[in-house]
């Protein structure tokens, strides 16, 4: 038989402990610049009519709901069951169940929705890197290039009875992988994303390259599979000299001076690993949940922004 609820359950507990979900939200909650997001949001973001109709949401309350989606990985009505069970998420993005309810799930997905049409995923990007670079963080003259596979459902149980056209099916080393390939340019000095492309995951890696420079490198690293672009680096980024690894194993023979080479220029191109290991580990983008590119693009925009401001919190929280 259940107790009864008292009200030490409602939130007066004599022995609660701050979880990590708490703390994380409580440092996000001070990182995070909210005034210049909710103003990149605030013209296209709809107002209750002079008719008297239904009051919108607030908006930096939606911003706060559909970032926590991304941290937490949540669907549309996970994110509402997860806002009923959370106090801390309750908290955080200011919802008193006494005075008010959750916004439903048919209104979080049309807010994120709204944020697809109007393309600002690249956008809040673009902001979080110019907050950042005020804060004295910013990019600078080195960019490491990489690429990870986003696995996609490969079931046909869906209203197409198809997969995804638009995800593609590759193989890397004996393992093949159905999705799509998230290509970053990450700064080799303060591991920020400057810029984020996607494509299906059968494109090779050195296609992108050129579109993950910002024209002003004077270093670029990348793995092996970009060797060979020392042209195009030039013609995107003049003053840039390639870092990026060579091949030191040719027909059983090992080129130990290349490999040597190699392994200290790892020593830089490691840092993408660390990026990618918040927006697949972290934060939990290691399988899509949209179908097509353009969505799910979207989506890897706004994790890279939310993932520069994690790469830094500290730095931030101290200043």
């Amino acid at each position: 038989m259940m107790k009864q609820i008292t009200l030490a359950s409602t939130g007066f507990e004599k022995y609660g402990k701050t979880t990590r979900r708490a703390q994380f939200l409580a440092e996000m909650e001070r990182v995070v610049p909210w005034a210049e997001l909710c103003a990149l949001i605030d013209p296209v973001y709809p107002k209750a009519g002079p008719d008297g109709g239904r009051p919108t949401v607030p908006l930096e309350r939606m911003l706060r709901i559909y970032f926590l989606q991304q941290w937490f990985n949540l669907s549309d009505p996970g994110v509402e069951e997860g806002l009923h069970d959370s106090l801390a998420m309750r908290s955080f993005a200011g919802i008193d169940l006494s005075e008010e309810r959750v916004p439903d799930e048919t209104t979080v997905c049309k807010f994120r929705h709204l944020l697809e049409r109007e393309r600002l995923g690249k956008k809040l990007l673009v902001a979080v890197n110019d907050y950042l670079r005020r804060q004295g963080i910013k990019v600078t003259t080195g960019t490491i290039v990489d690429a990870t596979i986003i696995n996609a459902p490969t079931s046909t149980k869906n209203r197409k009875q198809e997969r995804d056209p638009e995800m593609h099916q590759t193989q890397k080393g004996q393992q093949w992988y159905f999705g799509m390939k998230a290509h970053v340019g990450v700064d080799s000095g303060e591991k920020l994303v400057h810029t984020v492309l996607a494509s299906a995951a059968n494109v090779a890696d050195k296609q992108a390259l050129p579109y993950l420079l910002h024209g002003k490198e004077t270093r670029v690293w990348g793995d092996a599979a970009y060797q060979g672009q020392t042209e195009v680096i030039h013609q995107r980024a003049p003053h840039a000299k390639d870092f990026t690894n060579r091949r030191c194993r040719h027909r059983g023979h090992v080129d130990e001076v290349e490999r040597a080479r190699n392994r200290t220029k790892s020593r830089v191109r490691a840092k993408v690993e660390h990026v990618i290991g918040v927006i697949k580990r972290v934060f939990g983008f290691c399988k899509v949940r949209y179908r097509g590119l353009a969505k799910n693009l979207h989506r890897l925009e706004v994790t890279c922004a939310l993932a520069n401001l994690f790469i830094v919190r500290r730095r931030l929280l101290r200043a």
